[in-house]
Formats: structure tokens, C-alpha cells, sequence
């Protein structure tokens, strides 16, 4: 029952800036902590940012560190990332997750491309 809907990806030039949304559903939102995760082709999933319940505590990534914002709407059950400052590096299919019950759940992906 546990659903993660992400959107706000697609292609943008170095310099530029998205925000990712995700929707999440299925489960207690507010009692959760929620992660960001990105994926390039060829490399391992990697840690972006993560949020606690109401947003009173956040850690990045030391690569998007300065750069992006993590940010939740618990009265939405959304979760959010602003991405500033964009880079090719930052390139990737960009996840929220969820640990509910000891088992972590994924939302279908959001493409993120960045190039000129």
C-alpha cells in the first residue's frame, strides 16, 4: 500500500535549477523520515539528502551540500528537493525513499538531465 510518486525531473542546463516533488501515500508520512537517492547509469545508488518529521533536521550529501534543499509538507505528504547551481555530474534518476516496518520502499524514479 506503501506509494512514492516523484516528478519534476527533466533536462536542464549547467548553472540551472529543478524542484523534485514526492508524493507519498500508504503510510503515517509525518512519523517518517524521508531520503532523496540518486542513480547514474553504470554507478551505484547514492545518498542526496534526507529530512526528519517536520523538517527541523536535514543532512546532504557533501556533494550537493550548499546546493540543494530538502523540504516536506506534512499536511501534503509530500517531500520535496530544490536543486540549484545544477551540474552535469548531478545527472541521474533521483529517488525518495522510505523505510516503513523495517522494509525500505521506493518511488518509480524521476529523470534528471543535465547538459547543454
Amino acid at each position: 500500500q506503501v506509494q512514492l510518486v516523484e516528478s519534476g525531473g527533466g533536462l536542464v542546463q549547467p548553472g540551472g535549477s529543478l524542484r523534485l516533488s514526492c508524493a507519498a501515500s500508504g503510510f503515517t508520512f509525518s512519523n517518517y523520515y524521508m531520503t532523496w537517492v540518486r542513480q547514474a547509469p553504470g554507478k551505484e545508488r547514492e545518498f542526496v539528502a534526507t529530512i526528519d518529521w517536520s523538517g527541523g533536521y536535514t543532512n546532504y550529501a557533501d556533494s550537493v551540500k550548499g546546493r540543494f534543499t530538502i523540504s516536506r509538507d506534512n499536511a501534503k505528504n509530500a517531500v520535496y528537493l530544490q536543486m540549484n547551481s545544477l551540474n552535469p555530474e548531478d545527472t541521474a534518476v533521483y529517488y525518495c525513499k522510505v523505510a516503513v516496518v523495517g522494509r525500505e520502499y521506493w518511488g518509480q524514479g524521476t529523470q534528471v538531465t543535465v547538459s547543454s
